[in-house]
């Protein structure tokens, strides 16, 4: 469903992806996680076509997107929605409008159907009894949630989230988590992109890690737990660099 191989991405003159390879299978959750900076976020704006890669193939449901028009590149992204991290909302349309604002522009379906998927949309991440509310009426995980439901409406085949959890307290980022395990039941192919462990090894088929732009490990998530890697090590368990540094800087003196 979507393969990267040896992406290279150059921006001013750092090189901000270098020689990444992924591979999603139709139906899976893979979950990229790694520290502020790492090029995390960077992917997912390949995978949309926002980027350019310099060198390597990326494919998305079959395409090759790296050689195709601009012109070309709506048709592709049609398969594909974004959940933002800020969630994105437009504050001046009701959640109503928000989750069923592409399916306006498109213009392709009826009102009623599209009211009637709007409304399903939001039952299923439980917000059904918000579709009036203004986003400022909403708490930060129901904006999220809002965001999820209009990914959903969109009827995309793929979903990308950019730090789903990020600001969220433990109850919310619980409920995001679950919304996106039950969109795995329902076959939706999704890439996560996180700094939250917790929610990488609740919701992830497969976790890649990214340092520098370098895919530093690419495996499952109990591989991730068990790697002695140093650097691995230091991004899953700070505290043992902690500990470490603390004895390194305070050294016993007789």
């Amino acid at each position: 469903m979507i393969v990267l191989k040896g992406v290279w991405l150059m921006l001013g003159e750092r090189n901000v992806l270098q020689d990444v390879s992924l591979d999603i299978h139709s139906g899976e959750t893979g979950v990229i996680v790694g520290g502020s900076g790492s090029g995390k976020t960077t992917i997912l704006r390949v995978i949309l076509g926002l980027y350019r890669s310099d060198r390597g193939s990326i494919r998305v449901d079959g395409q090759e997107i790296t050689t195709l028009q601009e012109r070309d590149l709506p048709q592709v992204r049609q398969n594909m929605a974004m959940v933002f991290q800020s969630a994105a909302l437009f504050d001046s349309l009701t959640v109503r409008e928000n989750v069923g604002y592409r399916l306006w522009e498109q213009g392709r379906l009826s009102d009623d159907i599209i009211e009637q998927t709007v409304r399903e949309s939001l039952q299923f991440v439980g917000l059904k009894g918000t579709l009036d509310k203004m986003p400022a009426e909403l708490s930060g995980g129901m904006r999220k949630r809002v965001g999820i439901a209009r990914a959903l409406a969109s009827g995309a085949k793929i979903l990308l989230y950019d730090e789903p959890t990020g600001g969220l307290d433990p109850i919310n980022t619980c409920m995001i988590s679950q919304l996106i395990m039950r969109l795995k039941a329902k076959g939706v192919t999704q890439v996560v992109v996180t700094h939250d462990l917790e929610t990488a090894y609740r919701v992830a088929d497969r976790i890649m890690m990214i340092q520098k732009g370098r895919v530093i490990f690419n495996g499952t998530p109990e591989g991730l737990r068990q790697s002695n890697n140093p650097t691995i090590r230091g991004f899953i368990d700070p505290g043992s660099l902690a500990a470490e540094w603390e004895t390194f800087a305070s050294p016993d003196i007789p």
